[in-house]
C-alpha cells in the first residue's frame, strides 16, 4: 500500500470513528444479534416400521422426514408406496406440533442403483425426476424434498448428480416465482466421507444448490461384513479415519461450510456373535451376526435384551460408543450418554443440527428428548449469552476502535520491517514480519474460496499480496495442540534450509495473537490430492511419480546428509509433500522436525507426535527416533506411490492386512505386480515398479539399523542393476500388536496432523 493511500486512510478513521459515537451516544441504539440459525432437530421415518403416522411423537423434533417415494424404472417420474400413510403424513404430524417441517424422502436403502444411474445420466430422466418431485410434494404438503442415493459410487454418477442438484434447485425456483408459494427444501443424505476409493461427492453442487445435507454417520463396521467387533458409529477412533469426526473433517474441508451439516445418530445397534466370549472389547474377535439375520436391533430392541438378561452396559470413551456382553453375544449401539455427547459435538462443532434413523426405533422416545433437551440448552444458553454481551461490546468495539486507530499510526509510520538478529533469538534472518491486516487483506478475510486444506496445525489459506506474489498461509486453530514452540520451531528451522526441494518460507504473522506462517504458493497443493483422488490420481502418471520419488529423496538427503545439522522431520507423508507447478515436490511442514548435532544418532521423547501409520515402531513402542525413522516414513510413501491407496485400507482376500504386511506377502510369493496402482506402466523407465517395492520394503523393516540410510536408498534407487538386500518381516501392524499396544499405553500421545489417522492420547484396545 502506498504511503499516500495509507495517510488518506488514517485521515478518514477519527470522522468514521465519531459519527458512529454520535449515532450511538444519542440515539440509544442497543445492538441485537442477527436471527440465528434455525438449529435442526431431524428424524426419518419409515413408512414401514409399523409405527403408525398417528402416533409420531412430533414434539422433540423440528424436522420429520418421510421414507421413502419410489423412482418408476421407465418413466423415472416418482409415486408413493403407501398412498393413505403419505398422502395424511404432513396433516397428522402438525396437528401435534403446527410448526413442524415435512420433507420427502426419495429412494434410500432398497434403491435400485441402475434406476439411479440411468435417471441423473439423462437430461430427460433427470427433467422428469425432478418435475414429478416438485408436483408430489406440493401434492402432499410437503416443505422439502431430501434425495437419498448413499450408494452412488462411481466418478461419472457423482458427476451427474452434481448436474441433478444443479436442475433440481433451478426448477424449484422457477417454480416458486410461478406459483407464489414457499421455495422447497432441498437436501441429500450422504456417506460420512465426501471421498470413496473411485468417487468423490460433487461437493461445490452441493454447496451451491443444496440447503443442507444429512451425514449418515453410521454403519463403519457391521457384523455380516467384519470378523471383529467394531464402534459402528464411533464418535472418534485413533487407530483410523474410519470416525465420524474424521468425515466431518473431510466435509469442511473438502468445502461444505460446517453450518450445512447434518449430524446423523443411529437409534439402533448391531449384534456380533464372539469367538471368545472373554475377549469382548472393541475389536474383539466375531465370526458374524448374531440376534437377527442382519445383526440390526432397534434401540428399543436393544433395552428390552439386555434388561431380559440382566446384562451390565460399558461405555467407552475412546470410540463413544456402548456395548454389552451377554454369553457369546456382544452388542454395540448409542445409548442416552452416547447421544447427549454427539449432539454437544455438534453444537460444538456448528454443525447445523442433528438427524435420527429412525424414530420408531427408540424407546418411549427417550433418546429423541435428550437430543432435544442438549441441543436446546446449548442454542439458548449462546443466544443469551450474545443478547446479554452485545449491548457493551458495541462500546468495547468503538473504544477499541480509538485505541487500534492510535495503534496504526504508529505501525503505519513504521512500514513493513524485516526480522532481526534479535527475533526469536537471532535464528530468522531476512524473513519478512507481516502484520494481520497484511494477511487478511491477502486471504479475503480467510475465505473458504482462498482455503487449501487443514491439517493438525490448522487451515491453510492462498493468497495474494500487493505485488502479485502468490503465498500460503498456515494459520495455527484455536483447537490445535500445537502452539508457540511448534510455530517457533518451524519458523527458526525453516529459516536456515535452502533446498529445491523444500518449501520455502517467505515470513511469519505474530500481529494480534495470531501465529502465521507464509510460505511460497505451490499451485499443485499436496501430493495426497492426487494420489488418492480417484480421478487426479490419472494425473500421476509412473514419470509423475518418479519424479516425487527422485525429489523427495534429494530433500532428505540434503536433511540428513548435507546441510550443517543432522535434521529428522517426523511427520512425512504425502499430505506434507507439495507439489509445483511441473509436480515436482518440497517437503513441508516441519513443525514436529528435531536438529541433531553432526554426530547424534539417537534421541527419545514421551511425547510422541506424528500419523499412525507413518510413524516407525520403536517410536511408538518406546519414543525412540533417528534418521531411520523419516527412512521408515519415506518407505511407507514409496510403497502409497506404487500402490496408491491410503494406510487406512484393509487388504489381501480377507481384507485382515495392513499395507505393509500386504506388500510383504505379496512380494515374499513373487507376485509383487498385484501390488501395484494398475494405471501405472514402466516400462519406458529405468526405475522400475518391483525394485522399488523391493526398496520400500528394506525402508519398513521393523529393526531400524536393518532400514538402508537415504544415502544408500538414493544409490538404490539410481543403480537399477545393483543386488538389493533380502527384506525383512515389516513392522507391527497397530491393530493387532498386542505387545505394541501394552507400551503405547505408558506414552503421552499428541495429534500433531490430520492424515489416515492421528497419533491422540489412546489407550490399548
Amino acid at each position: 500500500m502506498t504511503e499516500e493511500c495509507s495517510n488518506g486512510r488514517a485521515s478518514m478513521a477519527p470522522k468514521i470513528l465519531l459519527i458512529l459515537l454520535h449515532i450511538f451516544l444519542s440515539s440509544g441504539i442497543i445492538f441485537y444479534p442477527a436471527k440465528a440459525q434455525t438449529w435442526i432437530k431431524a428424524g426419518y421415518w419409515f413408512y414401514n416400521s409399523g409405527l403408525p403416522v398417528s402416533d409420531i411423537n412430533s414434539a422433540p423434533y423440528t424436522h420429520i422426514i418421510c421414507a421413502f417415494a419410489d423412482l418408476n424404472s421407465s418413466s423415472y417420474e416418482l409415486s408413493v408406496p403407501d398412498e393413505q400413510s403419505f398422502s395424511n403424513f404432513t396433516n397428522v404430524v402438525k396437528l401435534k406440533n403446527p410448526s413442524i417441517t415435512a420433507l420427502l424422502s426419495i429412494r434410500g436403502g432398497d434403491a435400485d442403483y441402475s434406476d439411479l444411474s440411468l435417471m441423473v445420466r439423462n437430461s430427460s430422466n433427470r427433467a422428469s425426476f425432478i418435475q414429478s418431485s416438485i408436483k408430489l410434494s406440493r401434492l402432499y404438503g410437503f416443505d422439502g424434498l431430501d434425495f437419498s442415493w448413499v450408494s452412488a459410487n462411481t466418478s461419472s454418477n457423482m458427476v451427474n448428480m452434481g448436474t441433478l442438484f444443479q436442475e433440481w434447485r433451478a426448477a424449484i425456483v422457477s417454480e416458486t416465482r410461478n406459483s407464489g408459494q414457499s421455495e422447497l427444501i432441498l437436501t441429500a443424505a450422504v456417506q460420512y466421507t465426501p471421498n470413496s476409493d473411485d468417487a468423490s461427492f460433487p461437493i461445490e453442487s452441493a454447496r451451491q444448490n443444496l440447503n443442507w445435507v444429512h451425514v449418515l454417520a453410521y454403519d463403519y463396521y457391521m457384523p455380516t461384513g467384519a470378523n471383529f467387533t467394531g464402534a459402528f458409529a464411533a464418535l472418534y477412533d485413533p487407530a483410523s479415519g474410519i470416525s465420524t469426526d474424521y468425515g466431518i473433517g473431510r466435509w469442511i474441508n473438502g468445502g461444505i461450510p460446517a453450518n450445512k451439516l447434518v449430524l446423523g445418530l443411529p437409534f439402533y445397534g448391531y449384534a456380533w456373535t464372539l469367538k471368545n466370549p472373554s475377549d469382548n472389547g472393541v475389536g474383539a474377535p466375531a465370526t458374524g451376526p448374531a440376534i437377527t439375520d442382519d445383526a440390526s436391533m432397534s434401540y428399543k430392541h436393544v433395552k428390552n435384551y439386555i434388561q431380559g438378561y440382566g446384562a451390565s452396559i460399558v461405555y467407552n470413551a475412546t470410540y463413544v460408543v456402548n456395548y454389552c456382553t451377554i454369553g457369546t453375544t456382544w452388542i454395540a449401539f448409542d445409548d442416552i450418554e452416547v447421544v447427549r455427547i454427539k449432539v454437544s459435538y455438534a453444537k460444538e462443532k456448528d454443525l447445523l443440527g442433528y438427524v435420527v434413523w429412525q424414530i420408531p426405533f427408540d424407546d418411549n422416545w427417550v433418546l429423541s428428548q435428550v437430543a432435544a433437551e442438549v441441543g436446546d440448552k446449548k442454542h439458548n444458553d449462546r443466544r443469551l449469552l450474545v443478547i446479554t454481551l452485545t449491548t457493551a461490546a458495541a462500546l468495547v468495539l468503538l473504544l477499541g476502535c480509538v485505541a487500534y486507530y492510535a495503534r496504526t499510526r504508529i505501525i503505519n509510520r513504521k512500514g513493513k520491517s524485516k526480522a532481526t538478529a534479535g527475533d526469536f533469538g537471532g535464528k530468522v534472518p531476512d524473513l519478512i514480519i507481516y502484520g494481520y491486516d497484511d494477511i487478511k487483506a491477502a486471504t479475503d478475510d480467510f475465505s473458504i474460496q482462498n482455503k487449501l486444506g487443514e491439517g493438525g496445525y490448522g487451515p491453510v489459506y492462498k493468497g495474494l499480496l500487493p505485488d502479485g506474489q502468490e503465498i500460503a498461509v498456515k494459520k495455527l486453530s484455536k483447537a490445535s495442540t500445537q502452539g508457540f514452540e511448534e510455530f517457533k520451531n518451524e519458523v527458526t528451522l525453516t529459516a536456515r534450509l535452502q533446498h529445491v526441494n523444500l518449501v520455502k518460507v517467505l515470513g511469519f504473522c505474530i500481529d494480534r495473537d495470531e501465529q502465521m506462517l507464509i510460505y511460497e504458493y505451490m499451485p499443485n497443493n499436496s501430493l495426497d490430492r492426487y494420489l488418492f483422488d480417484p480421478i487426479r490420481r490419472y494425473l500421476l502418471d509412473w514419470g509423475n511419480r518418479v519424479q516425487i520419488i527422485e525429489g523427495v529423496t534429494q530433500g532428505f538427503l540434503y536433511l540428513q546428509e548435507y546441510s550443517r545439522f543432522t535434521i529428522i522431520h517426523r511427520d512425512l507423508k504425502p499430505s506434507n509433500i507439495l507439489l509445483d507447478n511441473e509436480m515436482k515436490p518440497k517437503i513441508s511442514d516441519f513443525g514436529m522436525a528435531r536438529i541433531f548435532a553432526r554426530d547424534g544418532l539417537e534421541a527419545n521423547t514421551s511425547r510422541i507426535v506424528g500419523t499412525y501409520g507413518y510413524a516407525p515402531p520403536e517410536y511408538i513402542r518406546l519414543g525412540l527416533y533417528s534418521t531411520k525413522s523419516d527412512v521408515y516414513s519415506f518407505g511407507i510413501l514409496l510403497l502409497q506411490l506404487i500402490n496408491g491407496k491410503r494406510n487406512s485400507c484393509s487388504f489381501g482376500v480377507n481384507e485382515n492386512l495392513s499395507l505393509t504386511e500386504y506388500a510383504y506377502e505379496l512380494w515374499l510369493n513373487g507376485e509383487g505386480m498385484n501390488f501395484m496402482d494398475s494405471t501405472l506402466d514402466d516400462s519406458r523407465s529405468s526405475c522400475k515398479l518391483i525394485r522399488c517395492m523391493h526398496i520400500a520394503l528394506l525402508c519398513v523393516q521393523d529393526d531400524p539399523r536393518e532400514r538402508p540410510s537415504m544415502l544408500e536408498v538414493s544409490s538404490m534407487l539410481q543403480n537399477g542393476t545393483t543386488p538389493l538386500a533380502i527384506p525383512k518381516k515389516p513392522s507391527f501392524s497397530i491393530k493387532r500388536d498386542h505387545e505394541g499396544q501394552k507400551k503405547e499405553t505408558a506414552l503421552h500421545f499428541e495429534i500433531c496432523s490430520v492424515n489416515d489417522a492421528t497419533i491422540s492420547t489412546v489407550g490399548g484396545r
